[in-house]
This record gives structure tokens, C-alpha cells and sequence, in this order.
């Protein structure tokens, strides 16, 4: 299938790639359909595994009631504009929901390979499904790619991702989730933000506080927006006055169109393009800061599969190499539209599933390289242990807190070309053995 990757590139441009702050498979934003059990056939593309108890001595404890906080909320809503009446009744009976306390603060000890995840993210029946509404809303989603420039494959996958295609959106209250984050939550203000972001959307008349509904952590509709995100982006293109982002597809893919748009994606450009790397290649140079021309790459011995080529026009526009599952995985060079879908979900991991999953319903999107399936994820807290190791071994990782982050990769950089290894920065137990031994 790999020759047809690239043939409706031809006439495009590449752009160029920024940062990519995540590693893959580890800090996933969860999803309103990753919280629904789905069919073998259709697993729910979550990387982490929500297996860790809420442990009791570390829970944060409230110097006030319930009530007392949201009396105190209260005031703050009513100055930000909110009328005593609406407030009233969307927190009409409203207390804490603990099972969203749990989720909260919940870290997975496993992650699921990022092999596994892309399965369940490129299911047959998801790719079935996106490419029947393909054709179902064929005129709608031309009027939005002439409305916003953002390609319909593109605003289906992401719709697909986010909610199977808007049939799980969330079944809990938006307004207790937020309450519930604000009261006890480990970012009290972000959540404060976000529940009167909320209730302006409510006084606003879009929807009603009964049928706001959402994902465990504010997120609403079909594609999963939070209520400051709402605010800024959501829109009213079926014309009936509100924004119905949760029984309006013309407003849900309106709205993450409009919000890709902002984020910079450019109509009829790739996301990227797979590529392989060079046997002695200089892994130092895989990382998310590393912007090169797509020539200088290609001058450092970086090839693209067999059968395919590179679009016309592109070699002096810029690119960063990605490894997912590190040097003995598949690459890609990614550019400016993978930054795009980093906007909306900072996991290059969910980036690599919604350009793949877009692809699909072309026909094409089809790895070439081999995952390393002999080399399953760390756990957190083998995570963790390889973050003190490589602390104390002199390769400050930082705080150990089980997420590989910028300072950790840089550490596993230099404890990996200190070994005479290739430097990706990537977590194996292979590392983590021979930190063990030293």
C-alpha cells in the first residue's frame, strides 16, 4: 500500500515542524470515548491504563466545606458577570463527585505501547465509519474546508478520536466535574477558569445546564472541547443562534475547524511522511527542536520507503524527526500541520493516530517500519527508578516523577551515548538494567 502515500502530494508544499514536547506514550489527554468499554473490533485509543487506587494519604484535604467554597465561588461568578439566578440553578443540588476526584489524580502504573494504541486508533471499523460520514457530510465538510482551509479527512479523524465520531461524548456534568476539580482538584484555578468559562456558556443560552455534559474533566461535545476553548472557537454554523457543539455536527466540526485553523494548519499540505533513518545516524538530531530543510535531511542519509517520493518544491522546507518508539522503530519527518494537531492534544502519539487515521480513509497511512514489540514500555514506577538512577549516575533527569519530559530525554541522551549507544532518548529496560548494574 505504500507507493500510494504519497501521489496527491505532488502538487503541495511541505512546511515546516516545531517542538515536540511530549514522548509518545506517556501523558495521553484522555477522551469522552476512551471511557466507554468499545467492541474488539473497536478499541479505544488510550495509551494510558487507569489501574493505580487513589492513594488516601496523599489526597489533597479541603480547609472548607462544600458549601463554603461555593459560596465563595459564587461571588467571584456573580463579579465575572454570571446572574445570581443562572448560577442558582446550575448548581442546584450539585456536591463533589468523588469518582472524578479519583480519575484526577489516578496515574497509570502501565502504558500501552504506542503500537497497540495506533490498532486500536486505526481500527478497520473506525476507518470504515470515518470514511461513510465522509461521504454522508460530503457538503458540509466542503463548505468547511472553504469556510476555515482545513482538510475533511482531517476534522473526521479528529471527531473519530475524540468521541467515535460523537457517540461518546461524556456523561457527567460539566458543571459538578468542574466544581468537584475546583474544590478539590489538584489545579484549583485552572478548573475555576474553566466553570466560569462554563457558565457563560450556559448564560449564553447554547445549551442547557442539564445537557451540558462531558468527559470526567470538563471536556464537552463531540470533539471534545473545554469550556475556555469553547468560548474562543466554538461556532454557530447550522445557524440556528447556538453553538451546539454536543447535537449539531455542522457546529462540532465547524468549530474544531475554526480551532486548527488558529493553530495553523495549512488546506491540502501533509502532516508529514514517514522516512528511514541510516544505519550510524546521529540520534541526537531526533528531537522536536531540531528543524531542518527536508534536504539537510536527506543529505544525513535519512531516505523515504521504497516506491515512494517526496513532493516537488519541498526539499528546503523544514521538518523534525519524530521516532515514536525510539531508534529501533518506525520515523517520520513531521511539519506544520502535526503541530497543528499537537494544539489541540500535546501527545505526538495522538498527533501520529489522527494524521494516520486521516490518511486511512484515503487509502493510504500505512507504516512501512517494524515496531519494537520485544521492548515493552516502562512502567511509572520503573520510570521513576530510571530517573533516580540516571540522577545519580550524573545524567540529571530532574524531579522523579515517572514523565519523561525535555530534561529526562536530555539525561537518557547522555546515558545512552555514554554507553557507546544510539543517543534517542528513549526509556528501555535495557537502559534501566544496565543503570541497575552500574
Amino acid at each position: 500500500m505504500l507507493p500510494s502515500l504519497f501521489p496527491r502530494w505532488h502538487s503541495r508544499q511541505l512546511i515546516a515542524a516545531s517542538s515536540l514536547v511530549l514522548l509518545v506514550a506517556c501523558a495521553e489527554k484522555p477522551t469522552a470515548a476512551d471511557a466507554v468499554p468499545l467492541a474488539p473490533a473497536q478499541p479505544a485509543p488510550v495509551v494510558g491504563l487507569a489501574t493505580a487506587d487513589v492513594d488516601a494519604g496523599s489526597e489533597l484535604q479541603p480547609v472548607q466545606t462544600f458549601a463554603q467554597w461555593q459560596a465563595g465561588f459564587r461571588e467571584q461568578a456573580l463579579q465575572a458577570g454570571i446572574s445570581a439566578s443562572l448560577f442558582d440553578r446550575a448548581f442546584s443540588g450539585v456536591t463533589p463527585d468523588m469518582d472524578v476526584i479519583k480519575a484526577d489524580r489516578s496515574q497509570p502504573e502501565f502504558s500501552r505501547p504506542v503500537w497497540e494504541y495506533l490498532d486500536g486508533a486505526l481500527s478497520p471499523l473506525r476507518v470504515r465509519n470515518g470514511k461513510r460520514l465522509l461521504q454522508q457530510h460530503a457538503d458540509l465538510l466542503a463548505q468547511l474546508e472553504q469556510r476555515y482551509g482545513v482538510d475533511r479527512q482531517i476534522l473526521v479523524s479528529v471527531w473519530g478520536m475524540e468521541s467515535n465520531f460523537g457517540q461518546f461524548q461524556g456523561s457527567k456534568s460539566v458543571i459538578r466535574s468542574l466544581a468537584t476539580l475546583a474544590y478539590e482538584g489538584r489545579r484549583p484555578q485552572f478548573a475555576q477558569d474553566q466553570l466560569i468559562a462554563a457558565l457563560q456558556i450556559l448564560q449564553n443560552g447554547d445549551i442547557q445546564p442539564e445537557a451540558m455534559r462531558g468527559s470526567w474533566a470538563g471536556a464537552m461535545g463531540q470533539t471534545q472541547f473545554i469550556p475556555t476553548t469553547y468560548n474562543t472557537h466554538a461556532v454557530d454554523f447550522d445557524g440556528d443562534g447556538r453553538r451546539d457543539i454536543w447535537n449539531s455536527t455542522p457546529d462540532a466540526l465547524a468549530s474544531t475547524a475554526h480551532y486548527l485553523q488558529s493553530s495553523g494548519w495549512k488546506r491540502s499540505q501533509p502532516w508529514g511522511f514517514e522516512v528511514q533513518v541510516p544505519a550510524g545516524f546521529d540520534f541526537w538530531q531526533a528531537d522536536g527542536s531540531q528543524r531542518k530543510p527536508v534536504s539537510e535531511w536527506l543529505q544525513m542519509g535519512v531516505t523515504l520507503p521504497a516506491g515512494t517520493q517526496l513532493p516537488a518544491g519541498s526539499n528546503e522546507l523544514s521538518a523534525a524527526l519524530l521516532l515514536p518508539a525510539g531508534a529501533r522503530g518506525p520515523a517520520f519527518l513531521v511539519l506544520d500541520n502535526f503541530r497543528a494537531i499537537l494544539k489541540y492534544n500535546n501527545s505526538s502519539s495522538y498527533a501520529l493516530a489522527v494524521s494516520l487515521l486521516g490518511d486511512r480513509f484515503s487509502g493510504w497511512g500505512f507504516i512501512a517500519g517494524s515496531w519494537p514489540k520485544d521492548d515493552t514500555p516502562l512502567s511509572r514506577s520503573e520510570r521513576m527508578e530510571l530517573q533516580n538512577l540516571l540522577n545519580a549516575s550524573g545524567h540529571p533527569a530532574g524531579n522523579a516523577d515517572g514523565i519523561i519530559g525535555a530534561n529526562t530525554r536530555k539525561a537518557i541522551r547522555t546515558a545512552q551515548q555514554a554507553l557507546g549507544w544510539p543517543a534517542d532518548g528513549y526509556p528501555t529496560h535495557k537502559l534501566l538494567d544496565s543503570l541497575r548494574s552500574r
